[in-house]
């Protein structure tokens, strides 16, 4: 079986866990409380030098980090439901969508950076959240301007890719309290993904280490 270390509100962890719930793989959850600290610990440092979840250890005991090459690593072991389109047009725009939050939103706005923010260059707690509301609300607006109209999801039918990132980071904007009006239509693809049990399951409030 499949182990993903996990932090119930990390928004990588809560991809993978979609991923491997769409694509019906058993796995056992291994808590990391990253507000603890358990990151930092040698054991797990041996996993993920770069200290952060996830981590999917495989069953002969290989580890994978980084959570789109992790649901890479999933679509290709197994293939159904597909994350990605075949036709390389469409498949590059999948990716660009997903790699919209996964490295122009979410890395500005990681726990570590934000605490390197206040402990390093003196943002107070209300400023600290100010910047994560503007950067998750200029991120949320080119991602929304990407989008087609008509399909469910973002580009079709069923959740690809760049859904999987999109439903995880908009759970981080109620978090944080931004201002979700201009978002109708993401919303509305957070309304149809939430529905699905796969993304249900993932849910944050419905991990093990929810507190």
């Amino acid at each position: 079986m499949l182990t993903l270390y996990s932090y119930w509100r990390s928004t990588t962890s809560y991809r993978v866990r979609i991923a491997l719930n769409l694509k019906g793989l058993p796995y056992r959850v291994v808590p990391v409380d990253l507000v603890a600290g358990d990151q930092r610990s040698p054991d797990y440092v041996a996993k993920n030098p770069i200290k952060g979840v996830p981590t999917l250890l495989l069953e002969d005991g290989r580890a994978l980090t980084q959570s789109l090459a992790i649901m890479a690593y999933l679509n290709e072991i197994a293939p159904d439901p597909a994350l990605l389109p075949e036709p390389a047009f469409e498949r590059a725009q999948v990716l660009a969508a997903a790699q919209l939050i996964a490295t122009d939103i979410h890395p500005i706005n990681n726990l570590k950076v934000v605490s390197h923010l206040k402990t390093h260059h003196g943002l107070t707690a209300d400023e600290g959240t100010a910047w994560m509301r503007h950067w998750m609300t200029e991120g949320l607006h080119a991602y929304q301007a990407l989008l087609p109209d008509g399909p469910k999801f973002s580009f079709a039918d069923q959740p690809l890719l760049c859904d999987l990132c999109l439903i995880p980071q908009l759970y981080n904007a109620h978090r944080w309290g931004v201002e979700m009006t201009p978002f109708a239509r993401l919303l509305e693809i957070e309304q149809q993904a939430l529905r699905l049990p796969a993304f249900d399951a993932a849910r944050p409030e419905n991990q093990p280490d929810a507190n």
